[in-house]
């Protein structure tokens, strides 16, 4: 294992000792198999190659200052990919299958958690896909199911500071009724060309517009949009918006700390009235923006340098939870033996 330099990790691939793995053969799941190797052997008429048949999620676990391991709400993530698979036309993976996977592909890599105290965590994905062959558009008839970890950092290598995003007409992340609330490969690879345009101009990432009207906001980049303004914490809602685990989390705490809560079609134009604007996801956590800039109307809204204080309570109050120094009196958090 090579030394980490765990105050200086980015969000990106390290190898790890082992994944775990699961088949689904002859209309069931098979026995998990623990592996070492970073590869797979897939047929060349594999579904999920030709056709996109393929859903991924991905959680993560923290050490405490307790030494304990912490798994955050992976029973929604169970849930999540169950709903991307049955979108797609996959086999859903049990719960418990889920569960027991989970578990032991963090108990196989327990030197790859990061310390408590250093912003890092093990970040955990899953991927799914189509391994049976077809040559005709239709479903496969076996799939795969790996699990792997990887020590992370923060997703925008600033951490929790403010970001700057760029509105785009000229690109769509999802189709109104096509597959942008799963979690599927294929909604990633459309954005990469408008991520790629905001990092050229210099801004983080992307912010979208709804695909038929662009009228209102939709996602931003590979994270949910929230907008704080008026003691209420605004989110967009849209069929083609993944429903995001962490923007979850965040509703229920605002209303915890006494603020309104309104998850509803936003109009692009309300961007002038916030007075916080953030992205939220998994990766992430949050992700205050300080702009975003609109070539097409030529408007720039500006949110200051600095993360606004609910932002901040929010971020650490989920932090906090995540981490075990504050109470989990929502039952999000589950110790790992």
């Amino acid at each position: 294992m090579e030394t980490i330099n765990w105050n200086d990790i980015g969000f990106g691939y390290i190898k790890t000792d082992y994944n775990v793995r699961c088949y689904y053969r002859n209309g069931e799941w098979g026995k998990i198999e623990v592996s070492s190797s970073e590869n797979v052997s897939i047929h060349m008429a594999a579904t999920a190659l030709h056709y996109g048949q393929e859903a991924f999620e991905g959680l993560k676990a923290f050490k405490g200052k307790d030494g304990k391991v912490r798994l955050f709400r992976w029973e929604e993530n169970a849930k999540r990919l169950q709903s991307s698979a049955k979108g797609i036309l996959m086999p859903e993976v049990p719960i418990d299958l889920f569960k027991k996977m989970v578990k032991k592909v963090i108990r196989k890599n327990q030197r790859f958690i990061p310390p408590y105290g250093k912003g890092a965590s093990l970040y955990i994905r899953h991927v799914l896909f189509g391994t049976g062959p077809q040559v005709g558009v239709k479903p496969a008839n076996e799939y795969l199911l790996i699990i792997f970890v990887t020590p992370v950092g923060p997703y925008f290598k600033d951490g929790f500071s403010p970001v700057s995003m760029l509105i785009t007409r000229e690109y769509d992340r999802a189709a109104p009724l096509g597959t942008g609330k799963f979690k599927v490969g294929g909604n990633y690879a459309a954005s990469l060309a408008s991520i790629k345009k905001a990092h050229d101009n210099g801004y983080a990432n992307v912010l979208y517009l709804d695909a038929r009207e662009k009228k209102y906001i939709d996602e931003c980049g590979p994270a949910n949009f929230f907008g704080i303004k008026n003691n209420t914490y605004i989110t967009p809602r849209s069929d083609s918006i993944l429903p995001s685990i962490t923007n979850k989390s965040l509703i229920t705490l605002a209303e915890h700390m006494g603020l309104k809560t309104e998850r509803r079609k936003v109009e692009l134009k309300e961007l002038e009235t916030f007075e916080e604007v953030g992205a939220c996801g998994t990766a992430a956590v949050i992700s205050p923006i300080n702009k975003i800039t609109d070539t097409e109307n030529g408007k720039i809204y500006t949110y200051g340098n600095k993360p606004g204080k609910i932002s901040t309570r929010l971020y650490e109050k989920l932090q906090a939870i995540q981490t075990g120094d504050e109470e989990d009196i929502f039952g999000w958090v589950e110790i790992v033996e």
